[in-house]
């Protein structure tokens, strides 16, 4: 008899939003997006669709541009890669994808999860694509925002095949939606074809809609299948796969908004109707898993290693002007730059859970006059609390960052400097910096930590919490940073030593 395990709906307390989830055999694999960090493209793997830990990366690097490795002070924020496609078939994986920035569609495949991942390029550009092969071995991307196209693809997945079906296979109604159809996921069950689809109705919240055909080409006929919100967010749950168990049967992972924290998974059980259409369960009941491999000790998703998957550096880094070991990690400045956001070599960690929280010593004995180097709570909107150089003295500094465009702006860059809000003389370069998050929906807002010189005690607060808010010049929750960044003469550099970080309490 198989084991079974209840499990709440939401998955992983964490940003990882856009999933595409599979299994292959026991196993099962999620993809998330991964926009401007690296290495990029993460994929998860479980036994059981309730716990989860890093299975790969598909991509070290994606593509070494001006603004990929931040060297134009700009960067690819809210852009890079988005809502990946994953597959299994005939015996290899296949992850597809568009970067926003770059306006290529991307191909990886391996002959294993974990790699090597051999990259190439599909012409033309597929937004939230799908890629699908039918079952007479004929392959197609199902793709777009508003206009959902079906497009066929050559045998090589090189680009779309001469002559082959391409056409407009659902269209949303521009006068009902906010946000038109899109994040295609298509799949043939039981025969008939299922596309599952994103979209915002004017006035509602995230919706997620499936269409169903009895032929590929259509006609294509569909509805809402889920409109639910999940804890008192008012965001939706939508936006995800499908994926059936060994005993048949059918859950979807899909996202949330949870504010700061980001765009969280959450599990639900799907079954399909009389009239063959899925009907999802009551999103707050969770789920009841088969646990394919019980006793199986998951690594967590996150770690106090530098050497760890669970860090991600902001951009392409520069290696040579950073070093990483499993207990130090080493940022040398080679630009000047006014603020975190152009900073190379920013390293970087999830936020786990709504309550949590880490410290790391800071050693900043070889920073520069005008150098910042510390620990922030990194996105859009961000605080953090660092050790500066100032008119030759040292000083502890706790800073927020504001924004003054609208939260769901897109495409717009930081080029201020950050709000100085609390500052204190130090006579020891070395000091123990820390982070307390409280990302409940009621609070939304960052501790920032520090330990008093000589002093033997606890951590102490620096200033007043600083209030954080998701928005979409980032598009990403907010994370752990380690980061120096000069912004007089380039050459200073810190180290940091002994991470510590708390999954289940936002108490140092």
């Amino acid at each position: 008899m198989p084991e079974y395990k209840n499990v709440s709906a939401n998955i992983i307390m964490s940003d990882y939003p856009d999933p595409d989830v599979i299994r292959v055999d026991d196993c099962y694999y999620m993809v998330s997006t991964t926009m401007h960090f690296m290495p990029g493209c993460v994929i998860l793997r479980s036994y059981n669709l309730a716990d989860w830990e890093f299975a790969s990366y598909v991509y070290d690097e994606l593509e070494p541009t001006e603004r990929q490795t931040l060297k134009d002070n700009r960067g690819v924020y809210g852009k890079g890669m988005w809502a990946a496609s994953l597959n299994y078939h005939e015996g290899k994986f296949y992850v597809s994808f568009v970067a926003n920035d770059t306006q290529k569609t991307y191909l990886y495949t391996a002959d294993k999860i974990e790699g090597p991942w051999t990259k190439a390029n599909i012409q033309g550009f597929y937004h939230d694509m799908s890629l699908f092969w039918d079952d007479d071995g004929r392959v197609y991307t199902v793709c777009g925002n508003t206009e959902i196209h079906l497009i066929e693809l050559k045998s090589d997945l090189s680009g779309p095949k001469e002559g082959g079906v391409n056409k407009i296979i659902i269209q949303s109604d521009r006068e009902k939606c906010a946000l038109g159809y899109e994040g295609s996921h298509l799949y043939k069950i039981n025969g008939r074809y299922y596309n599952f689809m994103i979209y915002i109705p004017k006035g509602r919240m995230r919706t997620q809609a499936c269409y169903m055909a009895d032929q590929l080409e259509g006609p294509w006929t569909g509805k809402d299948v889920l409109c639910s919100d999940l804890g008192g967010w008012n965001s939706g749950v939508a936006q995800g796969g499908i994926v059936q168990d060994k005993e048949g049967n059918w859950f979807g992972i899909l996202f949330q908004d949870h504010g700061a924290l980001g765009r969280i998974p959450v599990l639900v059980p799907v079954s399909f109707g009389a009239d063959g259409m899925p009907v999802y369960a009551a999103v707050e009941d969770g789920a009841k898993v088969i646990d394919n491999k019980p006793g199986y000790k998951y690594a967590p998703l996150w770690s106090n290693a530098f050497t760890n998957p669970a860090w991600q550096w902001n951009h392409i880094p520069d290696k040579a002007a950073c070093r990483v070991e499993p207990s130090r990690y080493q940022i040398t400045t080679t630009k000047t730059v006014v603020n975190i956001t152009q900073a190379t070599n920013t390293y970087t960690q999830r936020t786990l859970g709504e309550k949590c929280a880490a410290s790391v010593t800071l050693d900043a004995s070889a920073i520069n006059e005008g150098d910042f180097a510390g620990l922030a709570a990194l996105e859009g909107e961000y605080g953090f609390i660092a050790v500066t150089r100032q008119n030759g003295k040292l000083y502890l500094v706790g800073a927020e960052h504001k924004i003054s465009y609208t939260p769901w702006s897109m495409g717009v860059y930081d080029t201020d400097a950050p709000d100085i809000k609390t500052q204190l003389p130090l006579e020891n370069a070395v000091i123990e910096l820390g982070l307390e998050f409280d990302l409940t929906k009621a609070e939304q807002k960052v501790r920032l930590m520090y330990k008093k010189e000589a002093s033997g005690a606890g951590f102490v607060q620096l200033g007043e919490p600083v209030q954080l808010r998701y928005t979409l010049d980032q598009f990403v929750g907010v994370r752990f940073a380690l980061f120096c960044y000069s912004t007089q003469k380039t050459g200073g550099r810190a180290v940091f030593t002994d991470f510590n970080y708390l999954s289940s309490s936002n108490k140092l």
